[in-house]
């Protein structure tokens, strides 16, 4: 089907009219925003992530940044639970980024799971240790402690149905809660403590709790426990309501509230799904972390590689961005899952109001009330834009907008945006701002056509279920459904297809690969020549991937089959876009900010929101530039003013006129980019072009290298030249040595293109526990350390760039790892960042 949101309607009654009856389509369903019922700042608390870092880099620095991570929890450091997820090992990199707190699950420190139960006095020793650690840390004011995980389950079974069953194990985990809590107290009085961290919220147990723990001084200071199931949609209201309720009873609090794991599989990654987990969370001002399912260090499904995100990452990025106050959104069906669902801000010193939204298919009503003319006039601007679902692997490109107009403020004080063409897994962004004079520019329209696998003509395989409320923990999946064991001779999936006019298309397949290594399939158009497809390897058959390759197409209907290859590959749905050089312009009054800049409205022209001002070069602004490959883009920034701008990316600072080109080197990913000013300023928005330009990236090979030690030349079909580099590092003498020369002096990219698949075998039922690879760069004397992870297959080369600063000259380049094993190398590039 084809896909055509946009903004249609911006007139403006009280509410969205009811347009159905018994005899006329269903009413379109409205989301109101009440920007005059303000619920307080901005928590930001349901970004959190378990086991979302697991080293220091991973993920990046320019994937935690945008994000503002108020929490994070993590595993005591060398805790046999997981391989990684340190938590004083991964707190550099998550404090340098911004982020809020480290939570410890204490408990984490055991091998096995269920945790196995050698009693109080093998947990205390540990306990001891763990606590001494964490305060001795500089930053022990930043972390947290969780003595328990999960008690109703684990070690005290509290959800025995028996009462006196439940007693006797109740009575246990108090005495131990109890000794724990004084034993933590007894090593740092200050560090705070949270619990009991029950695996659902229990209202049998929690009364109990909280009234032994009153009455014997032993209360955590933050209260958490864990909504796991797809009822938690339902029910979370309810349960916080209780537990707010018991406080009062009890008289104690309020405690701050983590719940520290939520959502199921089938929410990870999905924007539209995420929207209500969130909005629950913040409108309720509770930390909330998301559980961990799969793999450490990918932010619980939300970025690619370590720097690429996905439409999950792109939906956090954006409830990051919101600023001011929440104010009170109704959706059409409250509490209730899988429905129309949303959470809205309104900031009164920059004059915008933004609802996210997300979680229905077709039509839908964005009712603004009490839009105070003093703020915002008599008239609005109104851009929409969409976070798709791009699967767990799939790359995401910065949000598209789909609509942007100006309307006038109800006589009542109501706008009303009305969205067609929504799609349940996305999520949309719809700001308010004053409209200035001008019209906005129209964004431009990109025909896209989706078609799901299950819907084609399919021979030698078999249709699968996943992501269901009743099967929430099956890994989203498009349509709920996909084509798998598609692994005959025979098999193959056949897709009639119909494109509005002769052109080149971008066929996007969403895929699942388990077999370690690239795979393919064989792609016929209209019955033609067959053309390989390969599809990299990803965690299992159902964790999707993205693969792209173009066709050239005439007008009108075709049938395009893919048919088994080398490898077996399971099929989700196909999509169709008209092929368009990426562009895309990036507000500046709606990225992040330093100093103190204005916000200017005089005028509507292009993106429609106007304009910072930055006064001097305190202030700035920070955008998240996507770049879908590593390579040179074109950086044009819309600026009016007697300054100048100066755009600082990967290190290099440059003066950049307004309208005029910089060609600039961006990493495959975010890239984030700061402008600033000398003198005054008014930045409308930061234009960048292109799909990643290759001149100028000088390709060093395996087969380059002077080797030594252990390393040698191995073969592979999948290498770029048929032969990478294995057995680097583990031990000072293996190395490889590349000649490389910059033509100029300052910041370069090294982009290192590279294998891993180190696993610990834990024996974990849901947890893949990758392993991260470190490799030591060293040229003229310094040495960049760079953590890779982990990339589904041995065969399966993947690319992290590496700033480093060169001298103009010929250098000797040196990779190494003297105490672990590095990754395996195919290649490297090396550019400068302005080229």
């Amino acid at each position: 089907m084809t896909i055509a949101a946009a903004v249609t309607a911006a007139t403006l009654g009280a509410a969205a009219p009811d347009r159905g009856d018994a005899d006329e389509p269903a009413a379109v369903p409205a989301l109101t925003v009440d920007l005059g019922a303000s619920e307080g700042p901005l928590l930001y608390g349901a970004n959190g992530a378990l086991y979302g870092l697991s080293d220091d880099g991973v993920p990046s620095d320019a994937i935690l940044a945008p994000l503002k991570l108020s929490t994070i929890t993590q595993k005591p450091e060398g805790g046999a639970q997981h391989p990684n997820g340190d938590a004083l090992t991964v707190s550099d990199s998550f404090f340098r980024n911004g982020g809020g707190d480290i939570y410890v699950m204490m408990q984490d420190i055991y091998a096995e799971w269920p945790y196995e139960d050698l009693g109080l006095d093998d947990y205390l020793p540990k306990v001891d240790s763990i606590v001494e650690q964490i305060a001795a840390h500089p930053r022990a004011d930043r972390f947290v402690v969780v003595p328990f995980n999960e008690p109703d389950q684990i070690w005290y079974r509290l959800d025995v149905a028996d009462t006196a069953q439940y007693e006797r194990n109740r009575d246990r985990f108090l005495a131990d809660w109890s000794t724990v809590h004084d034993r933590i107290r007894a090593i740092s009085p200050t560090l705070r403590i949270a619990g009991p961290n029950e695996a659902r919220y229990d209202r049998r147990f929690l009364p109990d709790f909280y009234r032994y723990a009153y009455d014997h001084d032993v209360l955590p200071d933050i209260t958490t426990w864990h909504e796991l199931s797809p009822d938690s949609l339902r029910d979370f209201q309810s349960n916080h309501d209780h537990y707010r309720a018991l406080e009062r009873e009890i008289g104690f609090g309020p405690l701050p509230v983590n719940i520290d794991e939520y959502a199921n599989r089938r929410d990870l990654s999905v924007p539209g799904q995420l929207v209500q987990w969130v909005g629950m969370f913040e409108r309720n001002k509770v930390f909330a972390d998301q559980a961990y399912w799969d793999m450490a260090g990918n932010l619980d499904g939300n970025v690619v590689h370590d720097n690429i995100p996905n439409g999950g990452w792109w939906f956090f990025r954006w409830y990051a961005a919101l600023t001011g106050d929440t104010v009170r959104v109704t959706p059409p069906s409250p509490d209730t899952i899988d429905t129309l669902q949303g959470l809205a801000s309104l900031d009164t010193a920059k004059r915008q109001a933004q609802a996210l939204l997300g979680g229905a298919d077709g039509p839908a009503d964005v009712v603004f009330e009490q839009v105070d003319p003093a703020l915002f006039g008599d008239r609005v601007s109104v851009t929409v834009a969409e976070t798709r679902w791009s699967g767990y692997e799939g790359a995401h490109p910065a949000p598209r907008v789909i609509g942007r107009a100006t309307a006038p403020v109800g006589a009542d004080g109501t706008v009303t945006v009305s969205l067609t063409g929504l799609e349940r897994m996305s999520a949309y962004r719809v700001v308010l701002t004053p409209a200035g004079a001008d019209t906005p520019d129209q964004p431009a329209e990109q025909w896209r056509g989706t078609y799901e696998a299950e819907d084609a003509r399919i021979a030698g395989g078999e249709i699968y279920t996943h992501g269901t409320v009743a099967n929430a923990n099956g890994y989203a999946t498009s349509g709920t459904r996909d084509v798998g064991s598609l692994n005959r001779e025979d098999s193959q999936v056949e897709f009639t297809v119909e494109v509005p006019a002769d052109g080149t298309y971008d066929l996007t397949v969403f895929h699942g690969n388990q077999s370690d290594a690239p795979a393919t399939q064989l792609l016929t158009v209209d019955g033609g020549e067959p053309a390989p497809v390969t599809y990299p390897a990803t965690l299992n058959r159902t964790y999707r991937g993205t693969v792209t390759v173009p066709l050239t197409l005439s007008a009108g209907r075709h049938t395009l089959t893919l048919a088994k290859g080398d490898g077996e590959v399971t099929l989700d749905k196909i999509e169709l876009t008209e092929a368009a050089e990426p562009f895309t312009a990036y507000e500046a009054t709606l990225a992040d900010t330093t100093g103190a800049p204005g916000y200017d409205y005089a005028s509507a022209a292009g993106t429609g929101t106007g304009a910072l001002v930055l006064d001097g070069a305190a202030d700035g602004a920070v955008f998240d530039v996507y770049a879908p490959r590593d390579g040179y883009y074109r950086l044009t920034p819309r600026h009016t003013g007697e300054g100048m701008v100066t755009l600082e990316a990967h290190g290099e600072r440059f003066t950049a006129p307004a309208g005029q080109e910089q060609r600039v080197l961006l990493a495959a990913g975010n890239n984030r980019i700061t402008a600033t000013a000398a003198g005054h300023v008014a930045l409308a928005a930061l234009e960048v072009a292109g799909a990643g330009e290759r001149t100028g990236l000088a390709t060093h090979q395996a087969a380059d290298a002077r080797l030594a030690g252990t390393t040698e030349l191995a073969a592979s079909p999948h290498a770029s030249e048929g032969t990478y580099l294995r057995w680097l590092g583990d031990g000072a003498d293996n190395t490889a040595a590349f000649t490389v020369r910059a033509e100029q002096a300052g910041p370069h990219l090294l982009i290192v293109h590279y294998a891993n698949d180190e696993r610990a075998d834990n024996g974990h039922a849901y947890n893949s526990d990758v392993i991260s690879r470190i490799l030591d760069i060293q040229v003229d004397g310094a040495t960049t350390s760079a953590t890779f992870r982990n990339s589904y297959g041995w065969q399966n080369f993947w690319g992290k760039a590496v700033p480093i600063e060169l001298s103009a000259g010929t250098h000797t380049l040196t990779l190494s790892n003297p105490t672990a094993h590095a990754p395996d190398i195919d290649r490297l590039e090396l550019a400068p960042v302005r080229g």
